[in-house]
């Protein structure tokens, strides 16, 4: 998502329907408030954990290979000169290992961008909203349809619920109540977000993130990073992309292998200098690396 969907919500408390949403290009805004628009955060970094612990599953894991897992090791120096001037977490889950193979600056804190659709997208099928309109949120990223639901279904308490029951560490719920990408994030809290998907997840949810569009719903090309990188493997993807308040947001998350064996997630946070197109083609060579 870039600096697009603005919503003014009116008595957010008493469930209004009556929102308003205007839509912006990536230069122009007609919207007082843009709600996906991404600010920095200045929380320090925690310290990394090398593991996020597993959540029961109720899918089959991949079957195991001979050999040495196929994630090549990488350190944190590599994959921040990877990033230039722009600031990274990230994450390789193998759930076959049951543990992180790489985890590199995994508490930092960045805005979500278009990644708080997922717990979003819980929510509504939780309480059996509209299957068909969460999988075009989820696979085109779309910004209207998040709006809506985010205040249909509870706004900020969408954060603040999942966070508690997914013991997400690092989430919390935007400053601005109508700002959903602000929401705040980390790359280990949305391993755990997957983990959920695979173990307790309506199907809806998979089978979206596996047809995530090459174009967003406002244009934008959502094939950066895992999809790009994924050389001929499977994947499942949600991607995020905001500016300019006054960092370039862009994070890459999802599925990698057969048997959706590895959970992979990099979030990055980048100068406005930057622009997209280069912000995106450093977050593919980071995927890269932690591919091979």
């Amino acid at each position: 998502m870039r600096k697009l969907s603005g919503i003014f919500l009116v008595g957010l408390c008493l469930g209004a329907l009556g929102a308003v949403v205007a839509t912006a290009s990536q230069g122009t805004s007609t919207a007082p408030v843009a709600v996906a628009e991404a600010v920095t955060t200045t929380t320090p970094d925690a310290p990394d954990a090398p593991d996020v612990p597993d959540l029961p599953s109720e899918v089959p894991t991949p079957t195991p290979t001979p050999g040495p897992p196929p994630t090549p090791a990488v350190d944190a120096g590599k994959l921040d000169k990877l990033v230039g001037n722009g600031r990274l977490g990230a994450i390789v889950f193998d759930r076959q290992r049951g543990a992180a193979t790489v985890s590199v600056h995994a508490n930092r804190v960045y805005t979500s961008a278009s990644l708080v659709k997922l717990l979003i997208a819980l929510t509504v099928l939780e309480q059996h909203g509209p299957a068909d309109q969460v999988q075009r949120m989820l696979s085109r990223s779309d910004d209207a349809l998040a709006s809506q639901f985010w205040v249909q279904y509870g706004g900020p308490s969408i954060v603040t619920r999942w966070a508690s029951k997914l013991k997400l560490t690092g989430t919390r719920p935007p400053a601005d109540p109508g700002m959903w990408g602000d929401t705040q994030i980390t790359a280990k809290d949305v391993v755990r977000i997957y983990q959920y998907v695979l173990a307790k997840a309506p199907a809806a949810i998979l089978t979206a993130l596996r047809a995530a569009t090459e174009r967003g719903s406002d244009g934008f090309r959502q094939y950066f990073g895992i999809p790009d990188a994924a050389g001929g493997r499977p994947w499942a993807v949600k991607q995020g992309w905001s500016c300019c308040n006054p960092q370039r947001s862009l994070h890459t998350s999802g599925l990698v292998g057969e048997g959706d064996r590895y959970i992979v997630v990099v979030l990055t946070e980048f100068p406005t200098g930057v622009d997209y197109a280069t912000g995106s083609k450093r977050v593919t060579d980071v995927v890269a690396a932690l591919l091979g």
